[in-house]
């Protein structure tokens, strides 16, 4: 029997399970092309190949799946490199596979060649550039075990073109997925004690939520931790999602809301938070802090903050192995539930037009099961302070790289990965401008999502930072355009609706229910006064 390389890896990707790819054809990977034709792989085609790595990547935070994203040579793999970074940045574990010249031509600045495994190297957690067709399988059931292992992140695959169509005479069984046993774990019972010493013994303890327990699924466990000692949660921007905000122990998003309880507090609890800038310019540990790090990257422990304690391994694991430490009798007083009391009621007092408005409207609108994706600038921010999360939605937006474009592509791949949930999309109109070609892609694919523009005329965030630090000389953050967004979702085949005030949202929103039951994009556009 005889086999391509392309054979080989479209049927690799078929024993893995592999349902979705997001991608872009040309020259260098037709012959995989030709072999998705054959399968049931639904491919998506998008409209640039950066944003094949955002639905990529919205696809794998939304399904805990790994994203695929697929580009030809040169411009096509550069293209993704925005993508492969936010990944990277944000732990999402997504699988670039690129096509490459021949082997005989690299290195001779050939037509579309580029040394993308160079490119990435700092912002995957691996890559391979493969040079035997028969190391195909292998290399890619390589690559799904190590975006998905330890801490998620992306991984690249770089195929030359003759590899892809060189046929070999193979008795390789093409292999059915078995997990490869990855140590995730390093921690020891005396670690876990450890823990629960500082824990009970504190005064006033605080737990600081982040991303790893969203990454871990480990919602469930983290509630249970904070009601058990009673103690207040912070959470970081990625972890904006892992907590209820209505629950009486939400202590707010460190960086958006207020961090009295983090400033105050003996021992701080920090499960799956890295300590970046964006957080901590906004809070110091009291003078005597501890501080206690959950983690399952042990690069992260000691590298912001001093660390007195540290546990290593899988959240989902380790928060109810100290759960079950916990003697029966205890129940920590907490000093911080006056202010906690206090500040969850600042969130919700504003019933003018506006962001808070539109944003708290919509989530009652949607439901208790929304994915809810951002883009970067002013809204991203409002969302996460004002969108009502309670523990079952999703909430995907690109924190560590901060990437304008994001949304829409990310959107696409939340959709696709999760049909019978609503999907909205909180966007600005500089951060719209940016990625709203998908709108083709949402058209072409019938994927009724929810697109909100928050349209103030300028880049909003950067704006603000020029009325704090440049005197308000507003240089180049004036959007002084015409265009007219919803001719333009009109124009591409979406549903468009404009509003000033709140009747005439609400009135948008009771039109786009029948748009979205059709599985038609809507988009909303919301003028906001400057």
């Amino acid at each position: 029997m005889s086999l391509s390389g392309a054979q080989l890896l479209v049927q690799t990707l078929i024993s893995l399970e592999v349902k979705t790819i997001f991608g872009y054809p040309g020259a260098s990977i037709l012959s995989i092309y030709e072999e998705l034709s054959k399968t049931h792989i639904h491919h998506i085609l998008v409209s640039h190949e950066q944003h094949a790595a955002h639905a990529a990547d919205g696809y794998a935070r939304s399904s805990g799946q790994v994203g695929i994203c697929l580009a030809t040579s040169g411009p096509g793999a550069t293209n993704l490199v925005t993508g492969i970074a936010t990944a990277f940045m944000d732990s999402s574990p997504i699988i670039a596979i690129t096509g490459n010249v021949s082997t005989a031509l690299l290195g001779k600045d050939s037509f579309q060649e580029i040394d993308i495994s160079g490119i990435t190297m700092p912002i995957v957690k691996h890559s391979w550039i493969v040079r035997k067709s028969e190391d195909i399988p292998y290399i890619i059931e390589a690559a799904f075990d190590l975006a998905l292992s330890g801490r998620h992140g992306p991984v690249l695959v770089n195929i030359p073109q003759n590899v892809l169509e060189h046929e070999i005479k193979s008795e390789l069984e093409i292999f059915t997925r078995t997990k490869r046993p990855v140590k995730q774990n390093s921690f020891s019972d005396e670690d876990i004690d450890r823990a629960v010493e500082m824990l009970i013994n504190a005064s006033n303890p605080v737990i600081y939520a982040g991303g790893g327990v969203i990454n871990a699924g480990a919602g469930t466990e983290l509630v249970q931790i904070a009601q058990r000692l009673n103690v207040p949660v912070a959470l970081s921007f990625m972890g904006t999602a892992a907590f209820p905000h209505q629950h009486p122990l939400y202590a707010g998003t460190i960086g958006i809301s207020p961090s009295v309880a983090l400033e105050q507090a003996d021992v701080v609890c920090a499960l799956g938070v890295r300590f970046s800038d964006r957080a901590v310019r906004h809070f110091s540990f009291g003078k005597n802090a501890k501080l206690l790090h959950f983690d399952i990257d042990p690069a992260e422990i000691n590298k912001n903050f001093r660390t007195d304690a540290a546990v290593i391994g899988n959240i989902k694991e380790t928060l109810p192995k100290v759960l079950e430490r916990i003697p029966d009798s205890y129940r920590f007083k907490s000093k911080f539930q006056t202010f906690l009391a206090g500040s969850t009621e600042i969130f919700h007092a504003n019933e003018a037009f506006g962001p808070q408005y539109i944003i708290e409207e919509t989530a009652r609108w949607l439901g208790e099961q929304a994915v809810v994706v951002t883009d970067v600038g002013q809204h991203q921010l409002w969302t996460a302070q004002y969108y009502p999360f309670s523990g079952t939605q999703q909430f995907l937006s690109s924190g560590g790289l901060g990437t304008m474009g994001f949304g829409l592509g990310a959107a696409v791949g939340a959709k696709i990965a999760n049909p019978a949930r609503s999907v909205v999309l909180f966007t600005g109109d500089g951060s719209f401008l940016m990625n709203c070609t998908e709108l083709a892609t949402l058209v072409s694919y019938r994927l009724p999502v929810l697109i909100i523009i928050f349209n103030n005329h300028a880049l909003g965030l950067v704006k603000q930072w020029q009325d704090r630090f440049y005197s308000g000389n507003y240089t180049e953050t004036i959007l002084k355009r015409t265009l007219d967004f919803v001719k333009l979702a009109e124009a591409f085949g979406a549903a468009g609706f404009r509003v000033t005030d709140k009747n005439s949202f609400i009135n948008a929103l009771d039109k786009a229910i029948p748009e979205l039951n059709t599985e038609k994009p809507v988009v909303i556009d919301v003028i906001l006064e400057d």
